[in-house]
């Protein structure tokens, strides 16, 4: 499965690792963190899925975004819940999400009107942990999106840089 991803900041790495202890209720806990934009599927020809975003993207600026809190989704489309994140708040990125929206197909109950931008932590557990973490304040973390990333799912590994220009 390939992606265009969001880097995520390093103080939101460090904010997972200070979680840590917390998320240890879960069943599973995400190692690399890493914010999904737009599911592109899978295909054959790689350097024509990835010329495609380029094309979709050409003229984009850099956005900005925020992470607000700890949320979690009690009932997700796919997986085990309740799934606990960092709730990122950016109206750029979701503009960008449905110009990305116009290239490819949406995939049903996780884009389109139901993208929710976040930063996965853990998954699976009991909703009163969930919920606990939630309750949590957190300082905002800022930061301005400059780049993506074309991602490559199956080796969770980026494939080459999306950059947005000024």
């Amino acid at each position: 499965m390939y992606s265009v991803n969001v880097p995520v900041p390093g103080q939101a790495r460090q904010l997972a690792t200070e979680l840590y202890p917390s998320l240890r209720a879960f069943e599973t806990i995400r190692e690399n963190h890493s914010m999904v934009l737009k599911r592109l599927g899978d295909q054959a020809h790689i350097s024509q899925l990835q010329h495609r975003v380029n094309r979709a993207l050409e003229g984009t600026a850099p956005v900005e975004a925020r992470i607000v809190g700890i949320e979690y989704f009690s009932d997700p489309p796919l997986g085990t819940a309740p799934v606990v994140y960092l709730a990122v708040e950016s109206p750029g990125l979701e503009s960008i999400h449905r110009e990305l929206l116009d290239a490819f197909d949406p995939v049903d109950g996780l884009e389109g009107p139901e993208y929710v931008p976040h930063i996965t932590l853990a998954r699976g557990g009991s909703l009163e942990d969930a919920t606990q973490l939630a309750s949590r304040d957190l300082e905002p973390i800022e930061w301005t999106v400059d780049g993506l990333e074309f991602w490559n799912g199956t080796e969770k590994v980026p494939v080459s840089r999306v950059p947005l220009s000024m």
